[in-house]
């Protein structure tokens, strides 16, 4: 076929993206009996496989695991006083297969799912072009869906508006999650997961680090998390400057210089910019059905786009960062779920069920949705914090609990310091939001979201009984401080 020339294939459902969200809607539709294509234009499992969650997690697994060891009198010699950083990012690197994707290719293909390398834009009800990278020089495709396109592009970096910022060639979170060496020095900017995580990695490494941040750390959570986290990351050697915003940025021989407002300058070997995250959306053809380029893409609760062009056949969907309902993979993840199902369902004509908690609805993305922060301490919430709750209309009861008291969490480490807050609706007895900062708390999340999404009623969760001597029976000691006349 001449290059000029287009082919014309038709799948029943068509992926713009090929992330780990994309890949969970294709897989779902699959299993229901359809036929699913991906469109690719970078690495087979995306943003969380080489860039985000799995090499930002290997980053900081070894300074955590140290740490855990150093608390347990006994545990290491006196004389280990750090950590591998080479062996560290081998393991990095491990986990990302060397920014190889080859493996996620084998399982797109062993599930049945097709994949096109390229970049597909919208260009019509159901139609899909694709200029294809991979054979170089090869035709472009134009797809069409017989039931469903889906947008599951996820965000990227947003770089704020600070004079001499771009020409300083920051970082971005890419840039800090696959570094293959370790500068002297960082500078990061953001004080929110990314901002934090990446200035304990580093600082774990052996970086001198410094963190600005224009409020406070983790302001998304509850005021003690950004507190004990603050106290954590000060332990760790990072210098902090909070309630500051950046004027200018300059680089000259290979130094990075911040000018503050209040001031003060900084100066590392190289800066990072993790201050939010922008919708892909700007070349995906979304003006061509009436959706503006580069902003969030609204979606129902069964993740259909909002717009005219699915008022009387739906067919757009869109999943994943790019809707802006939880950026998280997780969340996002969830989403493919339900969307997978809503698409197999009204391909199908069978009933669809769009009651909260029922199969075709993305509830949790509002009502529940559990996160962790891997710093030091770590943070794990989900639900709503008190703040929220309030601003909700809700009448509420805030039952914190220190966690060091916990038998548990002695045994797990000498000194262990920590907090656990449950945020009670007091018209239903059910929690509504849960946090619990301190070391290893993230495996104490899922309880909470559990008891959350079930709506367990507090008289319920007294019989759920907590094994002694875990961290788990913080949740006793919470049932009790509830069960106490409120101070208030």
């Amino acid at each position: 076929m001449d290059s000029t020339e287009v082919e014309q294939v038709e799948y029943d459902v068509v992926i713009i993206g090929g992330g780990a969200v994309a890949e969970n809607v294709a897989e779902r539709v699959v299993l229901g009996g359809l036929s699913a294509v991906l469109i690719e234009s970078e690495l087979v499992g995306g943003e969380c496989s080489y860039w985000a969650c799995m090499p930002s997690k290997a980053l900081l697994r070894g300074g955590a695991a140290l740490r855990a060891a150093q608390r347990v009198s006994g545990a290491l010699p006196a004389s280990t006083v750090g950590i591998d950083v080479a062996k560290t990012l081998a393991r990095r690197n491990s986990f990302t297969h060397d920014w190889n994707d080859e493996s996620q290719a084998d399982w797109v293909n062993n599930a049945g799912i097709a994949l096109i390398r390229g970049h597909g834009r919208i260009t019509g009800e159901r139609s899909v072009s694709v200029t294809v990278s991979d054979p170089p020089g090869a035709a472009p495709i134009r797809l069409r869906a017989r039931h469903a396109v889906v947008i599951a592009t996820g965000s990227q970096p947003v770089m704020p508006p600070i004079p001499g910022l771009d020409a300083s060639q920051p970082w971005t979170p890419r840039e800090a999650t696959s570094a293959q060496t370790i500068p002297e020095s960082l500078i990061v900017l953001g004080g929110g997961v990314v901002g934090v995580e990446m200035a304990t990695a580093y600082a774990d490494l052996g970086c001198a680090v410094t963190l600005i941040v224009r409020g406070a750390l983790l302001s998304n959570e509850e005021n003690c998390a950004g507190e004990l986290v603050e106290a954590g990351l000060t332990s760790l050697g990072v210098r902090i400057h909070r309630d500051v915003r950046v004027d200018r940025v300059s680089r000259t021989d290979s130094i990075t210089t911040v000018v503050l407002s209040d001031g003060h300058s900084v100066s590392a070997t190289e800066l990072l910019v993790a201050t939010g995250r922008r919708p892909r959306s700007v070349d995906i053809g979304a003006d061509t059905i009436g959706l503006v380029p580069g902003e969030w893409i609204a979606v129902d609760d069964t993740l259909l786009a909002r717009g005219e062009f699915n008022h009387d056949q739906p067919w757009l969907y869109a999943v994943g960062d790019v809707n802006k309902r939880a950026l998280l993979t997780h969340q996002g993840k969830y989403q493919a779920r339900i969307a997978g199902a809503v698409i197999v369902a009204r391909a199908l004509k069978q009933p669809t069920f769009t009651n909260n908690w029922d199969a075709h609805v993305a509830t949790a993305d509002t009502i529940a949705v559990p996160h962790v922060t891997f710093s030091e301490p770590e943070v794990a919430s989900v639900g709503l914090t008190s703040q929220a709750a309030v601003e909700a209309g809700l009448t509420t009861r805030v039952v914190d609990y220190n966690l060091g008291w916990v038998a548990g969490a002695s045994l797990h480490a000498d000194g262990y310091q920590g907090k656990a807050r449950i945020v009670v609706d007091e018209v239903r007895g059910v929690i509504v939001g849960a946090t619990f900062v301190g070391a290893d708390v993230a495996e104490l999340l899922h309880a909470a979201t559990i008891a959350i999404v079930g709506e367990v009623p507090i008289a319920r969760l007294w019989h759920a009984v907590p094994s002694y001597p875990t961290m788990s029976e913080v949740w006793l000691r919470l049932l009790e401080a509830y069960s106490r006349p409120s101070d208030a």
